[in-house]
């Protein structure tokens, strides 16, 4: 890539974001490209300090990140899984990830607010140390547990090979099937943000800094990204993405007909929030300001926000009749 240091990959980052702002794919790409720029610098600093990693490992990003439905702004959420089980190698990749998260964040990209990053301990951990949180998750199953089950679910190696990460999805699928966990799965997913009102007008927010302006991570995102991810689980499809998703799943579980549907819907969204949106920073980047819309578009985005919730409510109930 060329870049020497985390202020050059910001500039790499500042001069193609325009050229690729409308375009979800291209955008998306370039997310990629400037973690990776990320990632191979903190790898070359750590081993100036530390020497060379002590065993082979892989850097995933979880999230938006993960599904590969960032916009033009994001935060980080990121994991660490490595081979050997030893204090040292624990030391070694908590460094990486100090390294890699300081990178990201000079480079753009906000500190996540709950910690999901790979300088924190419970996010950078060995192969053997990643099975046994998954398992406690699991077994506990608990509101928060099964909250960063999905979180995991979501993760995405960028570094390192995709092995490590789709051998404890792996895991964590065949568990949620054998423990019948999915109605709890279900269940951390239920409160949906409504986004359309009784009288058929867009839900906007009311007060503070976005109001007039529609949530459309939560009313918008959130419903098809949750239903999927859902239909994803049950048919233990391993793609991270909404649309790749949508394409690997079967007919038996969502006919071809709606399935395009929902990939049109969703994808009209997506386009939506860059086209539209408000972009000044990462959470300005969530909420659409709708007095720009024409009528038109208006009724659109009330099509495609109805459409996601009468999808989520199709998935409760495919869950629910099977459990």
């Amino acid at each position: 890539m060329g870049n020497s240091s985390y202020i050059e990959i910001r500039n790499f980052r500042d001069s193609r974001i325009g050229e690729v702002s409308r375009d979800h794919f291209r955008l998306n790409n370039l997310h990629d490209e400037i973690m990776k720029q990320v990632i191979e610098l903190a790898v070359c600093r750590t081993k100036e300090k530390y020497g060379s990693p002590p065993c082979s490992f892989s850097f995933f990003v979880m999230g938006s990140a993960g599904r590969s439905e960032q916009s033009i702004w994001s935060d980080q959420d990121h994991g660490i899984i490595y081979q050997e089980l030893s204090p040292e190698a624990q030391a070694y990749f908590l460094e990486l990830g100090k390294e890699i998260t300081a990178g990201l964040y000079q480079t753009g990209y906000d500190y996540c607010d709950g910690g999901v990053m790979s300088n924190n301990p419970m996010w950078c951990k060995s192969m053997f140390e990643w099975q046994q949180q998954l398992t406690d998750w699991l077994l506990d199953s608990s509101f928060e547990s099964i909250r960063y089950l999905l979180i995991f679910i979501d993760g995405r190696s960028i570094y390192g090979g995709s092995e490590n990460i789709e051998k404890l999805k792996s895991i964590v699928y065949q568990t949620i099937h054998k423990e019948h966990l999915i109605s709890k799965v279900l269940g951390n997913t239920l409160y949906l943000k409504k986004g359309v009102n009784i009288l058929g007008n867009l839900l906007v927010e009311t007060h503070g800094p976005y109001a007039g302006s529609l949530n459309l991570k939560e009313a918008g995102l959130f419903p098809y990204v949750n239903a999927v991810r859902l239909l994803a689980i049950k048919a233990n499809v391993t793609g991270t993405s909404t649309l790749s998703r949508l394409d690997q799943l079967k007919e038996s579980e969502l006919s071809s007909i709606e399935n395009d549907i929902y990939k049109t819907l969703f994808l009209r969204l997506l386009n939506y929030r860059l086209t539209y949106g408000n972009h000044t920073d990462y959470k300005s980047g969530h909420f659409l300001p709708i007095q720009i819309l024409s009528k038109e578009q208006n009724k659109e985005l009330k099509t495609i926000i109805r459409n996601g919730a009468a999808l989520f409510r199709l998935v409760r109930r495919l869950i629910e009749k099977d459990d």
